[in-house]
C-alpha cells in the first residue's frame, strides 16, 4: 500500500452540471432511506490520534490494536480498484490540520461499502469505524472495516490549491472558507483564544463580567452616528448601542466596582479595513483607581492576551516586528507632533489660525462641524490624527486629551483644559481609549449641554443628553476609571491580518445582488 499524496483530478465540468449530478445522487439515497442520517457518533479526533499514535509504528499498534470511530468532511479521494486512500477533515486541529487518512478495500470494508464510496464527492462528511495502521510512508490512518455517508454536499469545493481567490467571497461564503483554508481557521482560533484570556485575566483581577442592554433609548458612551430602529410595542424610536459605558458606569454606582464586557458595539459609519459597522469591544471600570493605573493594566491584558493566543508578546505584523513586551510609550498630543512632525513650532502648534491652514492643507475643512468651533486643543489633536498618529507603530500611549472632546473624563487637577484621557496606538492605529471618570454630576450635565449645542451646530457624532446617567451621578460615584478596547483591531495584531474583515467571522458587506 501506498499513501496518496493528491486528490482525485477533478472533471473538468461546469457548477451547475456538478450540482445536479450530487442532486441526482441525494435523490437516489433518499429513495433508500434516511439520506441524512444522525445516529452515527464519532469517538476520536483526528488531532488528538495523531497526538496520541503518531510516534508508534505499526508492531506497537498491531500489538494493541486502537479501534476509532471518526467523522469529518471529505477533502482528498484516491479510487485505487479494490482499495481506496480518502482523507477525513474535523474541528480537531491545529495538528495535521485536524485530518486523518482512510483506507478502504474490498476484503476489509467490503465490496458493497466500497463501491458506494466510489461515488461519494470531495466535501461529503462521513464516518468511519476501523483500527489504526501505518502506511508504508508512515503516514497514520484508519483501516475501515464500516463507513457511511452522513452528509451529502450538493456543491463542489474550490480548487484545493487554489482556495478563495476572491476575496469578497471568502467574506461572503465565510463557511467555504473555513473548511478549504487551514489559514482562516488559525485566525479565528487565535480570536478564541485572546478572548479567552481577557477573560481569564479580567475574572482574575476582581472584575464581574455583565451584560448590558443593546437597544438604548439614547445612544450614549461615545462620540458616534447610532442606526436607529423602531420598538412597535413601545411606539418609540431606539438605538443600537455605540458604547455600553454609561450603563457599566451606573454599575459602580449601585456598588459594583470592578465590572467589564466583551461584546458588539454599532456605529453607522463607514467601513474600511480598519471599521465595520459592527465590532467587539472589551470595557472594563474599576472604583478608586485613575488613569495612571489604567495604562499599566491595559498594557497587561493586551500582553497577556497576545502571549496565550500566539505564544509569545513578540509579533510580526505585516513584515515588521511589533514587541508587545516591551513598556508601552507615553506621548502627549504636541510630544507626538514635534516628534513626528519636528518642522512644526511650538508656538505654531499653539496658534489656531495656523492649526487651521494647516488643516486645509491635508483636506480637512476646519470650518465645517466637528471643527467650526472648535478650540485650541481639538484643532491640535486634527493636526496629530493628520501627521503622527500613523506613525505610532510601537505601542504608544497618547495622553492629556483636550475636555472639549472628552465629555466623560475627568479633568485633569493641575493643567486647565485638559482630562485624564489617553488613547493606545499601535501599528498606526487606535487601539484602546480610558481616562479617569468623570463622576461630578453638575460638571458631566454641563458637558453634555455642550454636545447637545455642538448637535445642534451640525456634529452628528456629538452626544445626547442622558437625564438618567446624570440621576446616577447625583446618587454618588466613587472615583473610578474605566478603558475600553478593541478586539477586532488587537486579533489583527494577534493574527497578522491587515484588514478587520479579515478576522471577523460575517462582516458588513453590500447585499448580494
Amino acid at each position: 500500500m501506498t499513501s496518496p499524496d493528491q486528490a482525485t483530478p477533478p472533471v473538468a465540468l461546469d457548477e451547475n452540471t456538478i450540482i445536479a449530478e450530487r442532486r441526482a445522487k441525494l435523490t437516489a439515497l433518499r429513495a433508500k432511506g434516511i439520506a441524512f442520517p444522525n445516529d452515527f457518533r464519532p469517538t476520536h479526533k483526528a488531532a488528538e490520534l495523531h497526538a496520541a499514535y503518531d510516534a508508534l509504528d505499526n508492531l506497537a499498534l498491531e500489538a494493541a490494536p486502537v479501534t476509532v470511530a471518526i467523522a469529518g468532511r471529505m477533502m482528498l479521494k484516491r479510487v485505487m480498484g479494490k482499495a481506496s486512500f480518502a482523507t477525513l477533515q474535523d474541528a480537531s486541529g491545529p495538528r495535521a490540520d485536524g485530518r486523518i487518512q482512510l483506507y478502504i478495500a474490498n476484503d476489509i470494508t467490503g465490496v458493497e461499502a466500497h463501491d458506494a464510496f466510489k461515488h461519494y464527492d470531495l466535501g461529503d462528511i462521513l464516518g468511519a469505524e476501523g483500527v489504526l495502521f501505518k502506511t508504508k510512508t508512515g503516514e497514520l490512518s484508519v483501516k475501515v472495516s464500516a463507513l457511511r455517508l452522513i452528509t451529502k454536499s450538493l456543491r463542489p469545493l474550490p480548487d484545493k490549491f487554489h482556495g478563495l481567490s476572491d476575496q469578497e467571497t471568502r467574506y461572503r461564503q465565510r463557511y467555504v472558507d473555513l473548511i478549504v483554508s487551514e489559514e482562516t481557521r488559525r485566525t479565528f482560533k487565535a480570536r478564541t483564544a485572546a478572548i479567552s484570556s481577557i477573560r481569564r485575566f479580567m475574572e482574575k483581577n476582581d472584575f464581574m463580567e455583565v451584560e448590558t442592554p443593546m437597544l438604548h433609548t439614547i445612544p450614549g458612551g461615545a462620540t458616534a452616528k447610532p442606526f436607529t430602529t423602531h420598538h412597535n410595542a413601545l411606539d418609540m424610536q431606539m438605538f443600537l448601542r455605540i458604547a455600553p459605558e454609561l450603563y457599566l458606569k451606573r454599575l459602580v454606582v449601585g456598588g459594583f466596582e470592578r465590572v467589564f464586557e466583551v461584546n458588539r458595539n454599532f456605529r453607522n459609519e463607514g467601513v474600511s479595513p480598519r471599521h465595520n459597522p459592527e465590532f467587539t469591544m472589551m470595557e472594563f471600570y474599576a472604583a478608586y483607581v485613575d488613569y495612571q493605573w489604567l495604562m499599566s493594566f491595559t498594557e497587561q491584558v493586551i500582553r497577556q492576551a497576545a502571549i496565550d493566543a500566539h505564544g509569545t508578546a513578540t509579533l510580526t505584523y505585516q513584515g515588521r516586528e511589533l514587541d508587545l513586551s516591551k513598556p508601552f510609550e507615553r506621548l502627549t498630543i504636541l510630544g507626538a507632533i514635534q516628534l513626528h512632525a519636528p518642522h512644526y513650532e511650538l508656538a505654531q502648534l499653539q496658534d489656531a489660525t495656523f492649526l487651521r491652514a494647516e488643516l486645509k492643507k491635508f483636506g480637512v475643512k476646519s470650518d465645517q462641524a466637528p471643527l467650526a468651533n472648535a478650540g485650541l486643543g481639538a484643532l491640535q489633536l486634527a493636526l496629530f490624527e493628520e501627521t503622527a498618529e500613523a506613525k505610532l507603530w510601537n505601542p504608544t500611549y497618547i495622553i492629556d486629551y483636550p475636555i472639549e472632546v472628552s465629555p466623560l473624563a475627568r479633568a485633569s487637577d493641575t493643567v486647565p483644559g485638559i482630562t485624564e484621557r489617553f488613547e493606545l496606538f499601535i501599528t498606526g492605529r487606535e487601539i484602546a481609549n480610558g481616562f479617569s471618570e468623570l463622576n461630578d454630576a453638575e460638571d458631566q450635565a454641563a458637558r453634555f449641554h455642550a454636545q447637545v449645542a455642538a448637535k445642534d451646530a451640525g456634529d452628528e457624532e456629538a452626544m445626547f443628553y442622558d437625564a438618567d446617567y446624570i440621576r446616577a451621578l447625583e446618587y454618588g460615584m466613587p472615583p473610578a476609571g474605566g478603558c475600553g478596547i478593541g478586539i477586532d483591531r488587537l486579533i489583527m495584531l494577534i493574527t497578522d491580518s491587515a484588514n478587520i474583515r479579515d478576522v471577523i467571522l460575517f462582516p458588513h458587506l453590500r447585499r448580494e445582488d
